[in-house]
């Protein structure tokens, strides 16, 4: 077994004695935990979702404009002329 199916592996078993733990906390633990895990089960989808939205906006609130199509076709043009002054200076060196 090389390193990566070991991982894989471990993943496995770790992910279903997590859903076990869950499940009995949820359903056969008193009901006072199965209250508290419920509530934590909200909090972090919830917070989860929030937290995505709010990294989504602050990308975009931090995240300067793009240029204007027209300034980038002026710097394009620019160029061009730039190579084909030097495309003319060469072949009159020649």
């Amino acid at each position: 077994m090389n390193k990566d199916q070991a991982i894989g592996a471990g993943l496995l078993i770790g992910s279903l004695a997590g859903i076990a733990v869950y499940v009995y906390l949820l359903f056969l633990a008193e009901t006072w935990v199965q209250i508290l895990v419920l509530k934590l089960t909200g909090l972090v989808a919830v917070g989860g979702v929030l937290g995505i939205l709010a990294w989504i906006g602050y990308t975009l609130a931090t995240t300067p404009p793009p240029k204007p199509i027209e300034e980038i076709e002026k710097e394009l043009e620019e160029e061009l002329k730039k190579i084909e002054e030097e495309e003319k200076k060469e072949e009159t060196k020649e």
